[in-house]
């Protein structure tokens, strides 16, 4: 069965998480593009930087790195990984779900086009460009295509109307008068903002909310000790003092900072690693 939203929030709910990480699922899960090239995004994937996730959300950087390591770690296995560029946004995408999807494209008679042929929800740059002197994008049918193209490219947070002005200064600089459509979106691909421009963002990001005055303790705690070693820490320090006695030092950091169980572990983890108890 392909993917669609229905199934994956189902899967969601279904996950045991903290209610921080279903909320940060379900977002991503709302800006998955499900037609390959919507939005300029490959299919089964979403975009976001991690400060606007984090702005979504209403929590810190911090807590946004504790929750992405939880959702990774889960049976949804979500994976992020930047394909255009340190100044493009992260690509999201729950690789759970890629077998069952893989395995039904495999199946797909030669007669099916119906992925390849589909053009619906797709951004898609056809036709010709008239390089013109001075042009208000948005009196254009590029402006569009360009919004939602730029989401998952590394001019993501540039005016659209300036990422129009370049393009055309750009050609202009090479005589070219008339470009094919598709010159505008390897534009975009190859974006490189220089020294001293500013990125004009089209809405202003929303302010973090306050932080807990003892999060930064509980963070510090968390990273001593890195959360790809989880589970060898768990069988380590359980080795040590105990299972009984694992459990009495998660709840209590759970009752000190009133946060979720996988959040309270990497803690206890993190402790150990300061008290010496388990190497990092």
């Amino acid at each position: 069965m392909e993917p669609t939203t229905g199934l994956i929030l189902r899967r969601i709910t279904q996950t045991e998480l903290s209610v921080s990480a279903h909320k940060l699922a379900t977002v991503i899960l709302d800006a998955i593009a499900w037609k390959e090239g919507y939005n300029g995004l490959p299919r089964g994937t979403a975009a976001f930087t991690l400060a606007d996730l984090a702005s979504k959300m209403g929590i810190s950087r911090q807590y946004l790195t504790v929750l992405l390591a939880e959702l990774e770690a889960s049976k949804l296995e979500l994976r992020r990984e930047k394909p255009n560029g340190k100044f493009a946004p992260w690509l999201f995408r729950f690789a759970a779900f890629e077998t069952d999807r893989k395995d039904q494209d495999a199946e797909s008679g030669t007669d099916d086009t119906s992925l390849s042929g589909e053009k619906d929800n797709k951004t898609i740059f056809s036709g010709q460009i008239t390089i013109s002197a001075r042009s208000n994008v948005f009196q254009t049918c590029w402006a569009e295509l360009i919004k939602a193209a730029k989401k998952a490219l590394p001019c993501w947070n540039v005016d659209t109307q300036m990422i129009w002005d370049r393009f055309l200064a750009f050609n202009r600089a090479r005589g070219n008068h008339r470009v094919p459509a598709g010159f505008l979106l390897g534009f975009m691909r190859r974006w490189r903002t220089s020294p001293g421009a500013a990125n004009l963002p089209e809405s202003a990001p929303a302010p973090e909310r306050a932080t807990n005055p003892r999060e930064p303790e509980l963070f510090n705690q968390i990273k001593a000790a890195p959360s790809s070693n989880r589970q060898f820490h768990a069988s380590d320090l359980c080795r040590l003092i105990g299972q009984a006695a694992y459990e009495a030092r998660v709840l209590d950091v759970i009752q000190r900072f009133g946060c979720p169980r996988f959040t309270a572990t990497l803690a206890v983890h993190g402790r150990a690693v300061m008290a010496g108890e388990i190497t990092r």
